[in-house]
């Protein structure tokens, strides 16, 4: 049932709402409730209405489902945003989104103080943990505000921003929901998909400014379920969790499915993961041995979704359908999927081309009418930009991103082929394979591998793995060359910004 965190304190005033892991602190639904309240009359006595925007500049912070409650229930939207974010870019954000008020922390000021001149829609300024010239504080001004509902309540919503892979991210804006606050939002996918009850508990290991980790989480919240946060993804830490919390839910992304995975076997079955019911991963493809080796350690409670913050369509399958076609991303749920080529045309079965959904959400890219119809069909059709092909049972297989192409020697390669080889071999931790000049071919294939351990770095390496490679995989789509980084620049929710080892090999070669 979907519900809201006060009806959850109205019944069970002291059920855990959430917990976070690192510390332990527990917040029940009656303190969320009440601090939420204080945070939207707060709202009002600073003059903010419905539809009006604030932003969190936050990490997972234990305020911070209390502000986007506050905000849910005053109709404001809400976007928070990524902590490793530089100035620049949070500036881009904050200006670009029209905010009204902007909140963040004490371990945020050094980015943020600078800013405070160049964001000149933003009126109110607020920092938790501490003070600041030019902030005011956050838990004081709670303080002051009554704990009971503001009178004129209705739902908001969040407002987020894609993370940027291409150059500046994209704001995905949708209309506030009509009806009064804690009215029907819709099918209730936690219990509907993936068995959730009243006595779930969900691990949430990702940075909560993300889409998935912030609808999940909201979600279960709405819920009346218990949430348990991880301030940081640490391999051994979440395997900690899921026995000490006795998590039945949880989310993840492939790259944490590694790390997991490579621990040392000792350790990866110390600790008790028999409680889990389900294990949710999306956000980028997942190598098929991986994924084996999760659903043989965990069992057959491994769900898969492929869907955007832009909200336009969702494909999920779970385990048992996944073993019968491995490698699927699953099947539409409430939309379609179209496949197209350059021309828009849809293309046999068993054939590549951009994925269209059709019949799901409609989304714009705030204040960028371009952006808006580059991801556009001719027929109505948005695109997040993927690229796949269906199977004769209407399963989805994503190829990669369209803009991750390598075209060597006219032939179109997809890199995440060769990275999901890569990834499985014993002495690499992550990989990232894209294309570099060259003066015959147009490009060639290059990777750039971060090795369990630097030591093991050099020319040996290098072409044992582009051996590894070949055997599995035509040549003409594995690396010609092998580059080794200590860490590789991935975006804590699993993304990879590919795009910045990509630029520093085509400057270097003056392109």
């Amino acid at each position: 049932m979907n519900v809201h965190p006060g009806e959850v304190a109205a019944s069970t005033p002291d059920k855990p709402a959430y917990t976070m892991a690192s510390t332990g602190e527990v917040v029940t639904f009656a303190e969320l409730e009440s601090a939420s309240n204080q945070g939207a009359h707060l709202f009002r006595s600073v003059g903010l209405k419905r539809g009006d925007h604030v932003v969190l500049f936050l990490e997972n912070h234990p305020r911070f489902f209390q502000i986007c409650w506050a905000a849910q229930r005053a109709g404001l939207y809400y976007t928070p945003i990524s902590y490793r974010l530089q100035g620049d870019e949070v500036e881009y954000i904050v200006n670009n989104c029209g905010a009204k008020m902007f909140i963040t922390s004490a371990g945020r000021l050094a980015v943020v103080e600078p800013l405070l001149a160049s964001m000149p829609n933003v009126d109110e300024h607020f920092v938790l943990d501490g003070e600041a010239p030019g902030f005011q504080s956050w838990e004081a001004a709670l303080r002051e505000q009554p704990t009971t509902p503001i009178v004129d309540q209705s739902e908001g919503r969040s407002m987020l921003y894609s993370s940027g892979i291409t150059g500046y991210p994209k704001g995905v804006k949708k209309p506030l929901p009509e009806g009064e606050y804690g009215g029907d939002t819709g099918p209730n996918l936690m219990a509907a998909l993936y068995g959730a009850t009243q006595d779930s508990i969900y691990l949430s290991p990702a940075p909560l400014y993300h889409s998935a980790p912030l609808m999940f989480t909201m979600g279960f919240l709405r819920s009346g379920m218990h949430v348990v946060v991880m301030e940081n993804f640490e391999a051994e830490d979440a395997l900690r969790c899921i026995e000490t919390y006795q998590i039945t839910h949880s989310q993840w992304v492939p790259t944490m499915f590694i790390r997991m995975l490579k621990l040392p076997e000792e350790v990866r079955l110390r600790y008790d993961v028999s409680r889990l019911q389900c294990a949710i991963h999306a956000a980028a493809p997942c190598p098929i041995p991986v994924k084996e080796q999760m659903i043989e350690w965990w069992g057959p409670v491994i769900h898969e979704y492929y869907a955007g913050t832009e909200g336009n369509g969702f494909v999920q399958l779970n385990s048992e359908e996944w073993l019968a076609h491995k490698g699927s991303v699953g099947k539409p749920l409430g939309c379609e999927v179209h496949i197209c080529d350059n021309e828009g045309n849809e293309v046999d079965v068993g054939e590549s081309g951009t994925v269209f959904f059709g019949g799901g959400d409609v989304f714009e890219y705030h204040d960028d009418p371009e952006k808006t119809a580059g991801s556009r069909h001719s027929r109505g059709w948005s695109t997040l930009g993927d690229v796949g092909y269906l199977d004769e049972e209407g399963y989805l297989y994503l190829t990669d991103r369209k803009h991750f192409m390598i075209i060597s020697g006219g032939v179109n390669i997809y890199p995440q082929e060769a990275e999901n080889i890569l990834i499985t071999h014993e002495a690499v931790m992550d990989v990232a394979v894209f294309g570099v000049p060259n003066d015959q071919f147009g490009e060639e294939v290059k990777a750039v591998v971060q090795p369990i351990e630097m030591s093991l770095a050099g020319a040996e390496l290098a072409i044992e793995l582009m051996d590894f490679c070949r055997e599995r995989l035509s040549h003409i789509k594995c690396p010609r060359s092998v580059d080794f980084r200590e860490e590789l620049p991935r975006h804590p929710t699993g993304k990879l910004y590919k795009r910045l080892l990509k630029e520093e090999y085509w400057l270097a070669a003056g392109g």
